[in-house]
């Protein structure tokens, strides 16, 4: 067993980190990104599979991936891993169909609402001690499932032809072109001062340094690496400014 996630501030990192060290101890994971992932999922037959969910979908790098790797599949067992900071409906959905077509088997699905990532917009801030409470159920959540793996019966969630229609319906419609593709709406301040931190950052090499500032082109996945670490707070995706940097590690460490 292997874990492979993609996670932008660390939720997702986390979640799949502590449900497949609960399944197997001696089990390791690794980030999407990695330069040695094709060899990896050559190597593994049963995987666990997380990343965070955008408007009710998978992030664009992760259904790339899996569809431009699509033999890898073929064969693998695997188990779907979404977080969220609101409202998923079949977020692990998203992902298993992909999968299902690459000839892989879906073993269940897991949806865990974690703290907010999205560092320039009001609508789902919360305080310190609110969004340690969502860490602490989420741990709970996540230990239930591991119980519940150890005894053969996986959870499904997101999976089911209602989860379907609720993903669909309540967000994936509406805002299908902001998840269809890798965009181009990543906005980058006067404040910058050409440290080059996003550069390094950036899964998709969407960043550069140009005449001593960064500069983006159309390859953003909205993971939000960037802006939850700039130390100018110089970059926005959805809003204009950048309201609070969010990073799992203010949550999970009792700070």
């Amino acid at each position: 067993m292997i874990g492979i996630y993609f996670s932008g501030t660390g939720n997702t990192k986390y979640c799949v980190e502590k449900l497949v060290k609960l399944l197997d101890v001696s089990a390791q994971s690794f980030p999407l990104e990695h330069t040695q992932m094709i060899q990896i999922l050559e190597e593994h037959d049963i995987i666990v599979l997380g990343y965070p969910t955008q408007f009710s979908n998978a992030p664009i790098i992760v259904r790339d991936f899996i569809k431009n790797h699509s033999s890898l599949w073929n064969g693998k067992k695997v188990f779907c891993v979404n977080t969220m900071g609101l409202f998923s409906g079949d977020g692990t959905g998203c992902t298993a169909r992909i999968l299902r077509k690459c000839g892989a088997t879906i073993l269940g699905g897991l949806q865990i609402k974690m703290p907010d990532s999205v560092c320039d917009s009001k609508l789902l801030k919360k305080t310190p001690e609110e969004n340690r409470e969502i860490v602490r159920q989420a741990d709970q959540k996540i230990e239930a499932a591991a119980r519940q793996i150890k005894q053969g019966n996986y959870p499904q969630d997101g999976l089911s032809f209602f989860s379907h229609l609720k993903g669909l319906f309540g967000q994936r419609l509406w805002f299908y072109g902001k998840t269809a593709g890798y965009t181009d709406k990543l906005k980058i301040s006067e404040k910058c001062v050409g440290c080059g931190l996003c550069v390094s950052l950036c899964p998709t090499k969407n960043l550069s340094l140009r005449d001593g500032k960064a500069t983006a082109e159309d390859r953003c996945t909205m993971c939000y690496r960037c802006i939850s670490r700039c130390p100018q707070k110089a970059i926005t995706l959805l809003g204009d400014e950048v309201i609070e940097q969010c990073r799992f590690e203010k949550y999970g460490s009792g700070e």
